[in-house]
């Protein structure tokens, strides 16, 4: 195993990183603290992603979701949804894998200083943006009013729920959460995410949005955002498509004129919202 993995310092060969821990998420979620040999892989931007190697099997990008300036471990959250997702969501503590990277652009934390945030997670979306919200938390001051706003089908979808619930403490931050159904023991918002936009408080003229999920609540969130004033240029979506090389040379997460590993995977909604009303893109 351990001979399939590289240690040079070409992003097409995975370097080898150890999983410290393994913790479940939800039923089919689970995120892994992983210790790379390469120092460099835990330099990253919010927003941006590795391809992870499950030896013997293939790659999948998956966007890094721990704390940017926190240095080690690096953090995963993965869903078993296919044959390597599923192979890296069952390794144990000690077990090796492959990781390139980090690839990608990044959530404007720094362009959106001074103004107000709005971040709206759809399911497993939250995760590309919990870097960023790391970060808006860190430095809380340089920022305006912040709203976190999240939907997932169920309340048994709910991701990251100990830490949503500590961020919901917080007297300087506005957090909605919303379900799509729910029993009659869940005492929350029933609804689409995007239902939460015109509660949040927030002057959409001095407001940056970060928006993942999926594509079809990224282009309806688009659309809402919009409707109460945010400028297409101050939104900014994380796309996500089937990535081979990250490198921008296969072209398998061609995306209209644009490759999703080269140009994104954080674009703003002005130079997509045309291609994302296409159906079957």
């Amino acid at each position: 195993m351990d001979a399939a993995l590289g240690t040079i310092a070409d992003p097409l060969v995975p370097t080898r990183a150890r999983v410290l821990r393994r913790r479940r998420e939800l039923a089919d979620t689970w995120t892994l603290e992983l210790e790379p040999e390469d120092p460099a892989l835990l330099r990253f931007g919010p927003g941006q992603f590795n391809m992870l190697y499950a030896v013997g099997i293939g790659e999948v990008a998956i966007s890094v979701s721990g704390d940017p300036t926190s240095g080690a471990p690096l953090i995963h959250t993965i869903r078993d949804v296919g044959m390597v997702s599923r192979a890296l969501t069952r390794l144990q503590p000690g077990a090796s894998l492959g990781v390139r990277g980090p690839f990608g652009s990044t959530w404007p934390v720094e362009a959106a200083v001074g103004q107000d945030v709005v971040v709206v997670a759809g399911g497993l979306g939250l995760a590309p943006l919990r870097p960023a919200i790391y970060r808006l938390l860190a430095e809380r001051e340089r920022y305006g009013r912040i709203a976190l706003l999240y939907g997932t089908r169920s309340p048994s979808d709910i991701l990251y729920l100990r830490e949503l619930e500590r961020w919901r403490r917080r007297l300087d931050v506005q957090l909605e959460v919303t379900v799509d159904h729910a029993g009659e023991d869940w005492g929350g918002h029933v609804g689409v995410v995007t239902q939460l936009i015109p509660r949040a408080a927030f002057d959409p003229t001095q407001t940056v949005a970060l928006v993942c999920g999926p594509e079809i609540m990224m282009r309806f969130a688009g659309l809402a955002l919009g409707d109460v004033g945010v400028a297409d240029d101050a939104i900014y979506l994380s796309m996500e498509r089937n990535m081979k090389c990250a490198l921008g040379h296969c072209g398998r997460c061609q995306f209209g004129p644009m490759l999703v590993c080269r140009d994104g995977p954080v674009v703003s909604y002005d130079r997509i919202a045309r291609l994302l009303a296409v159906q079957e893109l």
